[in-house]
């Protein structure tokens, strides 16, 4: 069997390591091509990731690059519409929610090749995000479907996919974060800071509502100033978020504005942290198995798990609610949380086993 896997942004290639170590593992005759698009262009958030993640070169390197998410959409689905004519596998595998993975498996499956979803049925109900549309078009065209959750799965079923086709079968992220745990590096800040575990916050800001417009994104800096208590708050800026940033006199923030880090660095800052605060989706799954208290600048959440099970607080996005939640975090009423069901390190395992059947 040959498979192509997808992997273009960050959280990809977190997801696709642990289906590639699962492979490589595995007695069964799999052949694998490892396919990168290009959508994150800038060495901090793709190249690093090779290097920590143990990844192999690229196999074929589509050269999405930058622009707008047509541009991009557009760019990967006619390189790789080529590839697919030179040589078809007998599966496209796509993980979770970005313009890669959509834009890959509807050229896969325009092309008659079947499509693997990993990360399926997660929603949010939110269709201002372009992760919305991207999961729910990847799901309304794939051919078979694994999950992170029961819950994901039993929505799949309930729009209308048939019981052979889902599979619970855990959450490759987690498979990752597991097995790096102990390879977490020191970057430079921590010595540079002085910094001590338990006396920072590590603070990750990209979602367009939060970080597009300045106004929006001062205020969030400004509550977060006035709250935390003199601590440091370590902010690896996105790339995206750097945009704004430029417009913004830094220089009335207690915040430490570093480079966007390795996998390895940010997981040891984040393994160590009094608190995250974020808008990512997977760092909130992380912190959840962790046990590190998350707090989520967001108005809604695909990963509910992460609120009913693990250590993740959804307070909107209204600056304002910033104070309380952090008075709760210093007052120490902070819940301990658990870990969700097969986030056990073996979804990937599970997957490959499956789809050697």
């Amino acid at each position: 069997m040959k498979i192509d896997l997808i992997a273009g942004a960050r959280p990809n290639f977190v997801k696709i390591a642990a289906i590639i170590h699962a492979i490589e593992n595995s007695e069964n005759n799999i052949e694998y091509r490892l396919i990168h698009t290009g959508q994150h262009y800038d060495e901090s958030l793709s190249g690093n990731f090779f290097k920590d993640l143990k990844l192999p070169n690229a196999d074929v390197h589509l050269g999405a690059g930058r622009g707008s998410q047509a541009q991009q959409t557009a760019g990967i689905m006619l390189a790789y519409e080529k590839v697919l004519k030179n040589e078809k596998p007998n599966l496209c595998l796509v993980v979770g929610d970005v313009t890669s993975s959509m834009a890959c498996a509807i050229t896969a499956k325009k092309m008659h090749v079947k499509v693997v979803h990993v990360e399926a049925g997660i929603r949010s109900h939110d269709w201002s995000m372009p992760e919305e549309i991207n999961r729910v078009l990847i799901d309304s065209i794939a051919d078979y479907f694994f999950t992170t959750t029961q819950r994901a799965k039993d929505y799949l079923l309930q729009t209308g996919k048939e019981e052979g086709q889902v599979f619970f079968v855990g959450n490759t992220m987690i498979d990752t974060l597991l097995r790096f745990q102990l390879h977490y590096s020191q970057p430079d800040i921590w010595n540079k800071l002085n910094l001590k575990e338990k006396e920072y916050f590590v603070l990750t800001l990209h979602r367009p509502n939060n970080v597009d417009e300045v106004k929006e994104l001062k205020l969030i800096l400004s509550e977060i100033l006035k709250h935390s208590k003199g601590l440091p708050v370590i902010f690896p800026v996105h790339p995206r978020t750097k945009e704004t940033l430029k417009a913004i006199d830094l220089s009335e923030y207690r915040f430490h504005f570093i480079d966007a880090l390795g996998y390895l660095e940010f997981n040891y800052l984040v393994r160590r942290a009094k608190a995250v605060l974020t808008d990512s989706g997977g760092i909130t799954e992380e912190t959840t198995v962790m046990k590190i208290p998350c707090i989520t600048i967001r108005d809604n959440t695909e990963r509910p798990e992460t609120i009913s099970f693990g250590t993740n607080e959804l307070i909107g996005t209204n600056p304002k609610n910033i104070a309380p939640i952090l008075h709760k975090l210093f007052e120490g009423n902070w819940k301990e949380g658990t870990i969700p069901e097969k986030w056990d390190g073996k979804a990937a395992e599970r997957i490959i086993e499956i789809l050697s059947m």
